[in-house]
């Protein structure tokens, strides 16, 4: 390969590497920063982001999705100030149009790249914390496949008293760099070994975002239901969908939780849920 042919490639490979996420949306609240109905989805979600990069529980946020009539909103406004088949008018429809799309996308993929980021799946906002605290009262917990902690940390943050074990076999690290970044003391115990250690003396023993198609999840009901009946059983996933095994939803007998629903609204595609099992 001759040398203008190299430097024409490494141009072309330069000029497709994406940008950072959240430069992405950065662009994109400059860009549409007179129509509020979009920067309040952007700047909740850029807030979140800076909360968690603190290690700080990030707010409740509202769906993700661009108004249906987000379209016919930009299209009058621009009406109002350029006249009908004024070039610069049509110039802004469309960057302002051929934009949303991508936004579209953008916002739709925040929990991927809360969960590449920072190891985060289950968007454990500070609200929710806050009534899972009040919810457990002070009693022990055991938290199962804890992740990077961040329920384990909202809970010792809010009462440190509270006895709380964050646990987890670390086995994800392997392939997410994330995995290195917890939030709070994480114990190295597989979900089996953890029930064994402590189900015995723990008041509470949450699961939360079990992987989908992985029946340790069946493993770890029926260990609750025949060895420690006592204890309250608290999960958050979507059921029969994102989270947790088919044999699991299945077999688990299930009640939502209000007072933990209350602030635990779902942000995109996703209808994740607290509930009680039994």
């Amino acid at each position: 390969m001759n040398p203008k042919q190299l430097k024409k490639l490494k141009k072309q490979v330069k000029q497709s590497v994406v940008k950072p996420y959240i430069e992405q949306l950065q662009y994109f609240a400059d860009l549409y920063s007179d129509y509020p109905q979009i920067k309040l989805l952007i700047n909740n979600a850029l807030q979140a982001d800076r909360l968690i990069s603190q290690k700080m529980a990030p707010q409740p946020l509202p769906p993700l999705l661009l108004p249906d009539d987000i379209q016919n909103t930009i299209f009058t406004k621009l009406a109002a100030i350029y006249p009908a088949g004024d070039a610069q008018g049509d110039l802004e429809w469309d960057k302002l149009s051929s934009g949303l799309p991508k936004l579209d996308k953008l916002l739709r993929d925040f929990r991927d790249y809360l969960s590449t980021t920072y190891g985060m799946w289950a968007y454990t906002n500070s609200s929710f914390l806050g009534d899972l605290s009040t919810y457990t009262a002070g009693g022990s917990v055991l938290e199962l496949m804890a992740g990077n902690g961040y329920i384990s940390a909202g809970l010792r943050a809010r009462n440190p008293k509270q006895v709380v074990y964050a646990t987890d076999d670390t086995s994800w690290k392997q392939e997410n760099a994330t995995g290195a970044q917890p939030v709070t003391h994480i114990e190295a115990l597989d979900a089996l070994a953890a029930l064994e250690k402590y189900g015995a003396t723990v008041t509470y023993i949450i699961m939360s975002w079990s992987p989908d198609g992985v029946t340790i999840d069946v493993d770890v009901l029926n260990t609750i239901r025949n060895q420690y009946p006592a204890a309250t059983f608290i999960v958050i996933g979507e059921k029969n969908g994102a989270t947790d095994s088919k044999e699991f939803w299945q077999t688990a007998s299930l009640e939502e939780i209000p007072e933990l629903n209350a602030h635990y609204h779902t942000f995109d595609l996703i209808d994740e849920r607290v509930y009680l099992v039994k």
